[in-house]
């Protein structure tokens, strides 16, 4: 093992020795930090579920949900009448796409297609809190999914995409073959998916452009948008759906789809459409069914992501329970294996990281006083939700399985309670109590729709934090884990919603300028980076950089006021936490379409923008982990 200073490289001087050891699950493409919590989190809840199955452990009275989690676990674990049906239960959901001949026919029941055979759309749909007045939901409306990863893929030249689109039109071929259409159909079928999809992309956002969710603001008349959809028939679908009460507005994510979107549905290229739908549908179905079918339906994502195989039937069946089960699942997690008093450790831990960000606003040398009582409004008013929430959205008392029928038909009739839950949220009052993540998640994220930051229960263990971990070393985990996610409200994009989650400017020009200045120069420090033959895009990563600059930065600030504070276990906690090896493939996807930066970049980069760094290894202008003083930036 290669002995590294901690001068040079500070991720590789704390990690190399995990990373020696590391090895990638076949069925997944990384190992270490996050990953590792979460294959820890997912065997013990797989134990768990194994125990519920065989009537050895108790389901909580109080979440029948998990019964019928427990059910759907039953199901997939039952795979013999899978595999004796084979294609079957899937042919009656494509033999309706195979029956519409027209868009009229497609319009006269687009909502029922939608639920009860599982149609494809040519569009997707949310609903979410309106950005400029999030008391009330609109409904967002964006083009249909690509194929591949990103726009770039599709470019001349990118050797990548034309790899992964063979990939994808021999998986399809081969799942084509076991359904009743003939050969000649069956090329057509891939065909016409194919050009489709690339008609698709030429109107899609690249995920640069997604990046930046303020554009995704786009409101449009019924009356607009109705016209750029013809042929289909939006405001039918709309009636269909809330009767005579239809949206007067819409809000269009990806304008340049919704614009276009004659260019890829049309009259004179129905079929097309039809036959995207088709294969779109058998991808989408046939992970519920056979064993062998499963398996040929994951080879394109395996290959996208460099995974070698699909996960055992045990995790499958797990993991689809927990995917749609979340909510009540992740609180059964909480409850058993978040105790409370590391709950009120982190949560106070969380008080004093407001206290001190409210503090470094006050102090901050390029704001005018309007503008630090704005941040410091958003600040006071900021809901924390921590651990897990204290009971289940009332949609999953909805779900019910029903294990007579085969598996593919219950997912389809969950998906409609999912579908209907979701296009009903329109005619409610917004819901400020929703988790955007359920208690066993290893993960955290910032609303900036309603000014709340999250964190699950699954991700305050070891290394992120334990209360056998030093202060320093928990500030140096989740404590700036904890400050990242509160700075999101003040990166390039939160910085522009206000304390409800509005999407409002209360900056004052100068303010916002000098921010905007701060902003370019953190684009300017990653952008063009090599990494493992690929180049960072600095523009694609700020927000997230902004967001790591900020959580190092209050955490040090409270590191300061403390009498024990160790700041060497402090930057090797930080460097800990981004420990990851994953697969070549992972790798070169991430730097098109992950909005964060390298683990490795993330723990190397941050601490070069800070004085305590510098003091505690003694790093100098000989040394790797070096930046000079007048390119530092520290924001917040």
């Amino acid at each position: 093992m290669e002995n590294v200073r901690i001068q040079d490289d500070l991720y590789h001087s704390v990690n190399n020795e995990k990373l020696e050891k590391l090895v990638i699950p076949d069925d997944k493409f990384m190992a270490g930090g996050f990953a590792e919590l979460e294959e820890d989190v997912e065997n013990i809840m797989r134990k768990d579920f194994a125990a519920f199955a065989g009537n050895e452990l108790a389901i909580p009275e109080d979440l029948p949900e998990v019964k019928e989690a427990v059910k759907l676990y039953r199901k997939v674990l039952d795979v013999s009448p899978r595999n004796e049906e084979g294609i079957r239960p899937a042919l009656k959901y494509l033999n309706k796409i195979r029956e519409i001949q027209t868009p009229a026919e497609l319009n006269s029941s687009s909502l029922s297609l939608m639920l009860e055979y599982a149609l494809p759309l040519p569009f997707n749909y949310d609903v979410q809190p309106d950005m400029k007045n999030t008391d009330v939901y609109a409904l967002y409306l964006k083009g249909p999914s690509m194929i591949l990863p990103d726009t770039t893929y599709y470019e001349e030249g990118n050797e990548t995409g034309k790899m992964l689109l063979e990939v994808y039109r021999q998986m399809i071929s081969e799942l084509l073959a076991l359904t009743p259409l003939s050969e000649e159909e069956r090329e057509t079928y891939v065909k016409d998916t194919l050009a489709f999809d690339r008609n698709v992309a030429k109107v899609s956002k690249s995920m640069l452009e997604w990046a930046d969710y303020v554009a995704d603001y786009n409101p449009m008349s019924l009356a607009e948008a109705k016209e750029y959809m013809k042929p289909f028939n939006l405001e039918g679908f709309l009636r269909q759906v809330y009767g005579d009460e239809i949206p007067e507005m819409i809000v269009t994510a990806d304008p340049k789809a919704i614009k276009g979107f004659s260019t890829y549905f049309n009259e004179e290229h129905f079929d097309q459409y039809l036959h995207w739908a088709y294969v779109n549908l058998l991808v989408r179905v046939a992970g519920f069914l056979s064993e062998d079918i499963h398996t040929l339906s994951t080879t394109f994502e395996r290959t996208k992501m460099g995974i070698a195989k699909d996960p055992i039937l045990e995790k499958q069946a797990y993991q689809l329970a927990s995917e749609t089960f979340a909510e009540p699942i992740g609180i059964y997690y909480g409850r058993k294996y978040f105790g409370e008093e590391a709950k009120a450790d982190v949560i106070a831990m969380v008080r004093q990281i407001i206290d001190t960000f409210k503090e470094r606003i006050l102090n901050n040398d390029f704001l005018a006083q309007s503008t630090k009582d704005k941040a410091i409004l958003k600040l006071d008013t900021m809901k924390v939700k921590m651990g897990y929430p204290d009971k289940a959205d009332p949609y999953y008392a909805s779900l019910k399985v029903d294990e007579e029928k085969t598996l593919l038909d219950i997912m389809c009739s969950l998906n409609i309670k999912r579908q209907l839950h979701v296009l009903n949220k329109l005619k409610k009052p917004v819901n400020r109590e929703e988790w955007l993540m359920p208690g066993h998640m290893v993960n955290a994220c910032f609303n900036p729709f309603a000014n709340d930051i999250t964190f699950p229960a699954a991700i305050l263990q070891e290394p992120f934090y334990s209360l056998k971990q030093s202060v320093s070393e928990n500030l140096g985990g989740i404590g700036a884990v904890i400050g990242h996610e509160m700075s999101h409200a003040f990166d390039n994009n939160g910085a522009q919603f206000d304390e409800k989650g509005n999407l409002y400017s209360w900056w004052t020009e100068d303010d916002y300028a000098g921010f905007r200045k701060k902003t370019q120069d953190m684009i300017a420090i990653y952008d063009g980076m090599d990494f493992y033959g690929g180049r960072v895009n600095g523009e694609l990563i700020v927000s997230e950089n902004i967001a790591d600059n900020g959580g190092v930065a209050v955490t040090l600030a409270i590191m300061a006021k403390r009498d024990d504070a160790n700041y060497e276990e402090y930057f090797r906690n930080w460097a800990r936490i981004w420990c990851l090896k994953s697969s070549e493939e992972f790798r070169q996807m991430a730097l098109v379409n992950d909005v964060h930066a390298p683990n490795e970049l993330r723990a190397n980069i941050q601490p070069r923008f800070f004085e305590e760094w510098y003091r505690t290894f003694g790093v100098t202008d000989k040394d790797g982990m070096y930046m000079e003083p007048d390119k530092r930036i520290v924001i917040w």
